[in-house]
C-alpha cells in the first residue's frame, strides 16, 4: 500500500512497505481521523534532529550509548561500539515489556512508523515485529487494533534497509510508543526509527512556534529528478538569459548529461581578471540536499539580480560562477526511486558501475610526499600542478566517466575556489584529506595554505544557522565544536584520491567539502528550513574568491604570459597564471613577498599587502626576457639555430687535438 507524500513525486517501486488494509477499532477513546482519502504525513524529525533527545524515552537501555536518544533512523555508530555513540536504542532486557516512545509535544496525527536495526560492524540486532501504542498523557496507553485484537506490525529482516508500516487509520495523540514483540533469534531488542505525523494547529504551543522556520523566498522547494532538474535550469535560463548559460561537462555511465549552469555578466567567456568559482553537488547520489540547495541558489541569484539586489549584482558582475548540481545522476535516480526515508544510508551512493567518486581522483599526495622524502633529489620537487600518473589515464584504470569529466572541466577552467556539497554531517572539511603517516587512519595533515583553508571553512560554518551552535546535538558520533564547525579532513578520516587534494595539487583551485546536513535525504517539507540554514553561507563562501591578491603577469610589450609561476615567500605552494596571464592567489590579510617567474624571463619580486576589506589586492608583474631568450628569438627570426656553446667548445677541442697529432 503506497504512501502518498504531500507534494512529492516519488515512485516507491521496490521499497518494502508493510501495512494492513483492515480498519482499526475505535473503542479506545483516542481521537481518530477517518479520512476518505489517505493523507501522507512527513517525518516528525528523528533523523533531522528536529525531535530532541529530551523527547525520546525508553523502558530500559543496555548503556548510555545505546539509550533512546540513539534510536534515530540512519544514525551511525562510532568506531568503538562501547562508547557514547552507538548505532541504535537497545533495551536492557529482551522481553515483551520493552518500549521506546516519542513525545511530539503537541497533538499530532500519526500515520506511520519506519524502523531499522542496529548499525554495527560486528553485531546483528533488529526487531522483527512490534505493536504501536498512543497516548495523550503518557500514562493511559491505547494499542493500535486490528479488528478486536492488538495489531502486530511486521518489522525488519536485516539491519539496514528501512521498513515502513502505515497505521491502518491515522491516530491523533501526543505520544507514540513502539513495543517490540519479536526480534532476530541471535540478537537483542535494538532499533532505529522515524515517525510519520502531521502536527495539528496549536497557536498556543510556544515550543512549536519557537522551532518553526519559514522563508520569504519564492523558490521551487521540491525534489527534482533529472528531467525536472534540466527543466528548472531552462526556466532559470529563460528568466535571466543575459547572465546564465546551460552547458554539460560530459555524461554519466548510463548516458545522463552532467549539466552545469554558469552565472556571469558575460556567460560563455573568461573575462581577464575575473575569478572563476564552482559549486559541485551529488558526487554521492543519495546525498541530495546539496543538489537541491544548488538548484535553489541558481533560482535565488537570478531573482535577486533581476530585483537589483546590489550584493548579488556585484557578485554576478565580478565573478564567473559555475554550478554543477548532480555529478552522479545515475546514483541519484536510484536514491530518488527509494525516496527520502526508505533509501537507507547508502542506496545510490556509488556510480552505476559501483565507484565512489569522492575518492576516485588520482592520489597525488603520495607522489609529492615520496619525492619530498627522497634524499639527494637532483632537482626541486614541484609543489603544485603535479602531473596525473600514466596508469590513471589508461582506459583500463578503475576511473568513473564522471570523474574523468570533472578532471577535464577543472583543467579547462581556471577555478580559484570551489565547494563540493555533501551530506550526512554538519561540518566543513578542508585538505589535506589524506594522512601523511602510512600507519595512521586519522592525523592532522595541513597543507602549506592551512591558515587560508581554515578561514575559508570558517566563513561557511560561522554563517550557517547551526554549524557553530555549541548547543546543537552531534549528528552521529563526531563533535566538531572544538574547531567551530570545521575539520581538517585527514584528522577526521583519511581518504586517498579526494577531489579536495587533487584540486589543490593539480590545479590552482582551493576546494573544500561542505557537509550541509545530518540527514542525507531530507523530506521535501524540510527544504525551506534547510535553505534558510545555508543561504547566507552559500553566498559568503562565494564572496571569498575575492580575498587575497590578483593581477596580470605581462611581458615588456604588455602581452599576458600564460603558466607563469606565482610564489609567496614562506608558503610552499605555488599557483600559475591562466592563458591570458591573469592570476588569483587566495591569502589571508597581511603583507606578502610575492615572486612571478616564467621560462625565458627574468623573475620579478614585490611586496603585496592584503587588507581586511573584501576585494583582492591588485598585484601586477612585468617580466623582461632573459638575454638567452632574446638571442634565441633573434636567431629564430633570421632562421638560424642558436649556437650551443658546450657543443662548439667540444668541436674546437677535437680540432686542436687533431692539429697536435
Amino acid at each position: 500500500m503506497g504512501l502518498s507524500w504531500t507534494g512529492k513525486n516519488i515512485n516507491r517501486k521496490g521499497m518494502r512497505t508493510k501495512s494492513s488494509e483492515k480498519a482499526a477499532s475505535d473503542d479506545h477513546g483516542v481521537p481518530l481521523a477517518r479520512d476518505a482519502v489517505r493523507e501522507g504525513c512527513p517525518p516528525l524529525g528523528l533523523e533531522t534532529l528536529k525531535i530532541t533527545d529530551f523527547q525520546l524515552h525508553a523502558s530500559t537501555s543496555k548503556r548510555y550509548g545505546l539509550g533512546a536518544h540513539r534510536g534515530r533512523l540512519n544514525i551511525q555508530a562510532g568506531i568503538n561500539e562501547n562508547d557514547f555513540y552507538d548505532g541504535a536504542w537497545c533495551a536492557g532486557r529482551n522481553d515483551l515489556h520493552q518500549w521506546i516512545e516519542v513525545d511530539a509535544r503537541r497533538l499530532t496525527k500519526f500515520t506511520g512508523v519506519i524502523t531499522q536495526g542496529r548499525n554495527s560492524l560486528w553485531l546483528s540486532d533488529w526487531v522483527t515485529s512490534y505493536k504501536v501504542m498512543v497516548s495523550n498523557d503518557s500514562h493511559t496507553w491505547v494499542t493500535v487494533k486490528n479488528g478486536s485484537g492488538d495489531m502486530i506490525f511486521e518489522g525488519n529482516s536485516e539491519k539496514e534497509i528501512p521498513v515502513l508500516n502505515e497505521l491502518p487509520v491515522p491516530m491523533v495523540a501526543r505520544y507514540i510508543r513502539i513495543n517490540p514483540q519479536s526480534w532476530f533469534d541471535n540478537g537483542s531488542i535494538c532499533m532505529r526509527m522515524e515517525i510519520l505525523g502531521c502536527p495539528l494547529p496549536d497557536p498556543n504551543n510556544y515550543y512549536h512556534r519557537r522551532n518553526e522556520m519559514t522563508t520569504t523566498d519564492d523558490l521551487d522547494f521540491k525534489h527534482h529528478n533529472h528531467k525536472e532538474m534540466r527543466q528548472l535550469m531552462k526556466v532559470v535560463n529563460e528568466m535571466c538569459p543575459n547572465i546564465t548559460r546551460i552547458y554539460n561537462i560530459g555524461k554519466s555511465h548510463q548516458g545522463l548529461k552532467l549539466y552545469a549552469v554558469e552565472i556571469s555578466d558575460h556567460p560563455g567567456e573568461h573575462e581577464v581578471g575575473e575569478p572563476e568559482f564552482h559549486y559541485i553537488a551529488g558526487a554521492h547520489g543519495n546525498e541530495v540536499l546539496g543538489r537541491e540547495l544548488t538548484l535553489l541558489l541558481m533560482q535565488f541569484l537570478c531573482q535577486e539580480y533581476l530585483a537589483g539586489n546590489l550584493r548579488i549584482v556585484r557578485l554576478v558582475e565580478e565573478t564567473r560562477i559555475h554550478i554543477l548540481p548532480s555529478l552522479n545522476p545515475d546514483g541519484y535516480e536510484k536514491a530518488y526511486e527509494g525516496g527520502s526515508e526508505l533509501g537507507g544510508w547508502s542506496l545510490g551512493r556509488w556510480t552505476h558501475d559501483g565507484i565512489d567518486i569522492n575518492n576516485n581522483f588520482p592520489d597525488l599526495n603520495t607522489l609529492l610526499w615520496e619525492a619530498e622524502d627522497r634524499q639527494n633529489i637532483p632537482r626541486k620537487v614541484p609543489n603544485h600542478y603535479i602531473a596525473i600518473p600514466e596508469w590513471f589515464l589508461s582506459e583500463n584504470a578503475t576511473v568513473a566517466v564522471e570523474t574523468r569529466a570533472v578532471i577535464a572541466w577543472m583543467e579547462k577552467i581556471p577555478f580559484v575556489l570551489g565547494g563540493n556539497l555533501q551530506g550526512g554531517e554538519l561540518v566543513v572539511a578542508y585538505p589535506y584529506d589524506m594522512v601523511r603517516s602510512l600507519w595512521k587512519t586519522q592525523e592532522h595533515t595541513p597543507t602549506p595554505d592551512d591558515h587560508v583553508f581554515r578561514w575559508l571553512a570558517y566563513s561557511y560554518a560561522s554563517t550557517h544557522r547551526l554549524m557553530t551552535d555549541a548547543r546543537r546535538r552531534v549528528c552521529h558520533t563526531e563533535d566538531f565544536q572544538k574547531e567551530d564547525g570545521t575539520v581538517n579532513g585527514a584528522s577526521w578520516h583519511t581518504v586517498a584520491g579526494s577531489l579536495n587534494d587533487f584540486s589543490y595539487l593539480h590545479t590552482n583551485c582551493f576546494e573544500l567539502s561542505i557537509y550541509v546536513g545530518c540527514d542525507k535525504y531530507p523530506h521535501e517539507s524540510e527544504l525551506p528550513e534547510e535553505w534558510e540554514n545555508n543561504r547566507e553561507s552559500l553566498i559568503v563562501f562565494m564572496e571569498q574568491v575575492h580575498r587575497g591578491i590578483k593581477g596580470l603577469v605581462r611581458d615588456s610589450h604588455g602581452k599576458g604570459i600564460p603558466n607563469a609561476i606565482i610564489s609567496v615567500e614562506g608558503v610552499n605552494h605555488d599557483i600559475r597564471t591562466a592563458s591570458d596571464g591573469d592570476y588569483w592567489r587566495l591569502l589571508n590579510p597581511g603583507e606578502y613577498v610575492v615572486t612571478a617567474k616564467a621560462e625565458g624571463f627574468t623573475s620579478s619580486t614585490k611586496n603585496c599587502m592584503v587588507g581586511y576589506d573584501m576585494g583582492a589586492t591588485q598585484c601586477d608583474f612585468t617580466l623582461s626576457k632573459t638575454n638567452l631568450a632574446r638571442i634565441r628569438e633573434i636567431m629564430e627570426k633570421f632562421r638560424k639555430q642558436p649556437v650551443s656553446l658546450p657543443a662548439r667548445r667540444l668541436k674546437l677541442q677535437g680540432r686542436k687535438r687533431r692539429q697536435r697529432g
